[in-house]
């Protein structure tokens, strides 16, 4: 059983601490870390913002978001308010010159032996700037760690220079780039899965498998995040960290360790050896999308123009024949699928196994086996096999699943994405954070498929809200003689 490692004492300054990301996500991350014991007491959380707030009712906003969006969090009202005791508040417009982060220098007083960490939950435009004042008023000391959430930069270009701007106050080894899909359960426990089962790890290659499918599909559109969204699109937003990170570790060799380094150089390894899609491929390799108005779970919704109030040839869904040339997966396709108002809300791998040789039970007899990682509503493996059904009157087979549901076999909550990836963080664990030299690879990638997309021109075909995505995704996996895993 491996050894528990303890949280040591912290100063956490979140940086857009009233902003949606905090207080859906961040604050009660750390609440539930509080609740467990995982908090030391002399360890303090500092909101920063521009909004007009003294400590007291910042307080009182985190209380309310609370009761919003972690209804169930507490039984203990007094540990709730215990908790609020360790959560600062500093009024501060980060763009403005170092002289005046007086207040937050003043807060930072007296938390030597701590570990210093800085949360930039902030438009990343501003991650170079927070970086740059933070040493100009002597805040960054050179243990002092960075969080930065994504999207880090537009393209390769500019994501470079948001890596050079951070990079010139803190070290690589400071620098913790999150994607929160690699902090999911499922997704670590696809590495348990390959490597500590030798059922599994033997047949994980071009050998048995017949393809991948990755999809992650969402059920809301823009939210309010139009503008941001209308220059990113699907490619930008999800597609080159999550699901790139996703397929990483499905196709990653054994690392010699679990230490960082050594699983984040695999993952470079795979991202290397992945086929880039020009201009010539793009159209039998990719599809484009963009929602119009339809129904969700019921209910009706506008278009995606509709939505941001003009016309745009933004896309909202993407599907991506991806291909990793190396030894192990020379031949085996990798379907990436990832849209905005789809039918239902889901984050699964499909790890799809090749027929068997001969139908010795009919050619209806069952399917061919599957392995589905289930990252999100409901975390959980299922692995489906043929066996005959019960009953007399001939030999039928069928596919049924063998079940591992998280929330049906662990009784305990475990912690969810930003529990574990915040608490890392404080432990310097960067197993679960991108290195610098993955972002490079995978905006590579990605640059040279938005190219090919400018050079075609055209325009993202339509599908109604509430559906799996335009028809052409479909087609592109017949026309290999596949389909999506869309199960009812």
């Amino acid at each position: 059983m491996a050894e528990f490692i303890p949280v040591p004492p912290f100063d956490l300054v979140v940086f857009g601490a009233t902003g949606d990301l905090s207080l859906r996500k961040l604050f009660p991350a750390l609440l539930h870390r509080f609740l467990d014991g995982q908090i030391p007491p002399q360890s303090r959380i500092i909101g920063v913002a521009r909004s007009e707030l003294d400590t007291a009712s910042f307080r009182q906003l985190v209380h309310e978001s609370r009761g919003k969006f972690a209804p169930g969090a507490c039984v203990d009202e007094a540990k709730c308010s215990d908790f609020l005791q360790h959560i600062e508040y500093v009024q501060l417009d980060v763009s403005a010159p170092a002289d005046q982060w007086g207040a937050l220098n003043t807060a930072l007083a007296n938390g030597q032996g701590k570990v210093r960490i800085f949360y930039l939950s902030t438009m990343p435009q501003l991650f170079v700037t927070v970086a740059e004042r933070l040493a100009e008023a002597g805040l960054a000391a050179p243990d002092s760690r960075i969080v930065l959430e994504k999207p880090i930069g537009r393209d390769l270009a500019s994501s470079r220079a948001v890596n050079d701007g951070v990079g010139r106050v803190f070290s690589e080894q400071n620098t913790f780039r999150i994607d929160h899909y690699l902090g999911k359960e499922t997704v670590q426990n696809l590495l348990v899965l390959r490597f500590a089962n030798m059922l599994i790890e033997p047949v994980w290659s071009r050998a048995t498998i017949d393809h991948v499918q990755v999809t992650v599909a969402e059920e809301i559109g823009v939210e309010g995040r139009g503008e941001y969204y209308d220059k990113s699109g699907a490619l930008r937003d999800m597609v080159q960290n999550h699901l790139l990170q996703l397929l990483c570790l499905v196709a990653l060799e054994s690392p010699n360790s679990m230490e960082a380094d050594a699983i984040r150089t695999e993952k470079l390894k795979v991202l290397s050896a992945l086929r880039r899609i020009g201009p010539a491929d793009a159209v039998a390799k990719t599809v484009r999308g963009q929602y119009r108005a339809g129904l969700v779970n019921g209910e009706a919704v506008p278009g995606y123009a509709d939505e941001i109030g003009r016309r745009s040839d933004t896309e909202t869904f993407v599907a991506i024949k991806a291909e990793v040339d190396n030894w192990r997966w020379a031949g085996v396709p990798f379907y990436l699928r990832t849209g905005k108002r789809m039918g239902a809300r889901r984050s699964e791998v499909v790890v799809q196994f090749k027929d068997t040789p001969v139908h010795m039970f009919g050619p209806q007899a069952g399917a061919p086996d599957r392995l589905v990682l289930r990252l999100q509503p409901d975390e959980g493996v299922r692995l489906w096999l043929n066996v005959k059904e019960p009953g007399p009157g001939g030999l039928r087979v069928r596919a049924v699943p063998l079940n591992l549901s998280f929330a049906d076999a662990f009784t305990l909550r475990y912690p969810d994405a930003y529990e574990r990836l915040l608490m890392d963080v404080v432990r310097g664990n960067l197993s679960l954070f991108m290195r610098r030299d993955e972002v490079d690879a995978a905006w590579g990638w990605a640059d040279e498929l938005l190219a090919a997309w400018d050079a075609l021109g055209g325009e993202p075909h339509p599908y109604a809200s509430g559906s799996n995505g335009p028809t052409q995704s479909a087609l592109m996996l017949d026309r290999d003689g596949r389909a999506w895993w869309d199960p009812e």
